[in-house]
């Protein structure tokens, strides 16, 4: 009896250790810095764009340099449209408001220094809800802009992820369009 009460737990043990070492080898690693195909890029951002700003942060971590000149530039990035928007999605019984959406579209384009597209015209729109109390306006005002934070950060790293694929839209890939 003792000796199969043993068998039973170097099994246990066995199987744990197997369950470990295979999700251990699941393939999951951190992001590193974007792999970029250019060595340089104009971003068409106003100096005091908070996007433009994070943007060129990453960009420059990545190892690309970015440049003030279009004409120094490699790539070119033009802004089409930064917006954001709120709109109503609930109310309550009383007709007031219960929930927002909160949007931020951006379209942009990316050419080379010729005028050739690397990237073709890519719309990428952001959503998130927020519930609203007018009890606590103060409360909810600052959670509108942590949510606008967090979708600046998210619409960062598409932005990455797109220029990273551009050496394939050059190769003739499909337009790589997000809504």
């Amino acid at each position: 009896m003792p000796f199969q009460l043993h068998q039973r737990k170097v099994l246990q043990w066995f199987l744990m250790l197997l369950a470990a070492v295979m999700l251990s080898a699941c393939g999951f690693h951190m992001r590193g810095p974007a792999n970029l195909p250019f060595k340089t890029i104009y971003l068409g951002f106003a100096d005091n764009s908070q996007l433009g700003t994070e943007l060129k942060r990453y960009i420059r971590a990545s190892g690309a340099e970015v440049v003030s000149d279009k004409e120094e530039a490699e790539a070119v990035l033009q802004v089409i449209a930064d917006t954001r928007d709120r709109k109503i999605l609930t109310l309550n019984t009383n007709g007031r408001v219960r929930e927002f959406s909160l949007y931020q579209r951006f379209s942009f384009v990316v050419r080379d220094n010729k005028g050739a597209l690397l990237v073709p015209l890519t719309n990428i729109t952001l959503k998130r809800d927020i519930t609203y109390d007018e009890n606590q306006e103060l409360a909810k005002q600052a959670e509108e802009a942590l949510l606008y934070r967090d979708m600046q950060s998210d619409l960062v790293q598409q932005i990455l992820r797109r220029l990273s694929a551009s050496k394939n839209a050059t190769a003739g890939t499909a337009d790589a369009v997000e809504e």
